[in-house]
């Protein structure tokens, strides 16, 4: 699991396909050092298994399906991409759970700068749409953001400074493609209530109300 707290910024230094798998090899900075091979480790918001460490590079192997569901296809060399280590039992819970398993990509559609912070917004499909609610988090290429607005199936989050510096959304523009992985409790909620006949029949705005909600 994840937090979606970007650690780094790591440079992609190539990119192929290898037989039916592809190899990924990112440049860092002081992460690889503490990553031995089997390790899980986000990059862009997808869970990847380090398969090799050294010396300031890191190397994964990744499935085909990983590529066509997600934008770690489209890398190129020179490429930035977010890392961020699996979080420690005994650490602080600074995002949200994250699992890295991506549920779609998306385009961006709108950014707008105002007063040093950004606006960005991206169009998801309507299936993801239950998931996701006004002040509930998202991650975006594996960043935990906060969603601030919602118009249709158009999503909008805020980005604070410190975001667009430390991390690639700094650099997203309209028309790039984006991992988007809804807030893992909304899936289960989701899911329970949905082949749950009582909760259905008995989840309402005024039993809410009436239980203090």
């Amino acid at each position: 699991m994840f937090t979606g707290i970007i650690e780094q910024l790591g440079t992609v230094k190539f990119l192929e396909k290898k037989s039916t798998i592809y190899q990924l090899e990112v440049a860092v900075f002081g992460l690889a050092e503490d990553t031995r091979a089997g390790q899980s480790i986000c990059v862009n918001g997808v869970c990847l298994t380090a398969v090799r460490s050294e010396k300031g590079l890191v190397v994964f192997e990744i499935m085909p399906e990983t590529i066509k569901r997600s934008n770690l296809g489209r890398l190129k060399l020179g490429d930035k991409v977010n890392l961020e280590r699996a979080v420690k039992v005994n650490g602080r819970l600074d995002g949200h759970l994250v699992s890295g398993h991506i549920d779609e990509t998306a385009l961006v559609s709108k950014r707008q700068e105002q007063a040093g912070e950004a606006v960005l917004s991206v169009k998801v499909s309507t299936s993801l749409l239950p998931y996701i609610v006004i002040k509930g988090s998202l991650a975006v290429d594996g960043v935990s953001l906060t969603v601030s607005a919602i118009q249709g199936q158009e999503i909008s989050v805020n980005l604070i400074p410190y975001t667009l510096k430390n991390s690639t959304l700094g650099i997203r523009k309209i028309g790039d493609l984006v991992n988007i992985e809804a807030d893992i409790l909304a899936k289960y909620v989701h899911n329970y209530l949905s082949h749950n006949e009582k909760y259905q029949s008995s989840l309402s705005q005024s039993f809410l109300k009436e239980h203090g909600f």
